[in-house]
């Protein structure tokens, strides 16, 4: 797993939408860092690794994560091409 240095964030919400988010101040920060980083993802500004490093979260799990949140996978037709001719490439190297 990479290793990111970071940043620490303060943010002031009322009490009442702070409540909604969690019953402790760990389970709020937990819960708005969950959601910045699956919007980060869905938008394209976040890879995968980087959703995982901001939730300290492995390959593995970061995949479950972001399938038990209903997102899907930024991968494009493109990609597939990408990784169709590296797979094709080692396949026929001798």
């Amino acid at each position: 797993m990479c290793y990111y240095p970071f940043m620490q964030i303060t943010m002031e919400l009322p009490d009442a939408v702070a409540r909604q988010l969690g019953e402790t101040p760990a389970a709020v920060s937990r819960h708005v860092l969950e959601n910045a980083a699956i919007e980060g993802y869905r938008r394209g500004s976040l890879s995968q690794r980087q959703v995982g490093a901001m939730l300290g979260l492995d390959y593995w799990r970061t995949e479950v994560f972001l399938c038990e949140h209903e997102v899907p996978l930024n991968y494009s037709p493109a990609d597939l091409a990408d990784d169709g001719a590296a797979l094709e490439k080692i396949l026929s190297a001798p």
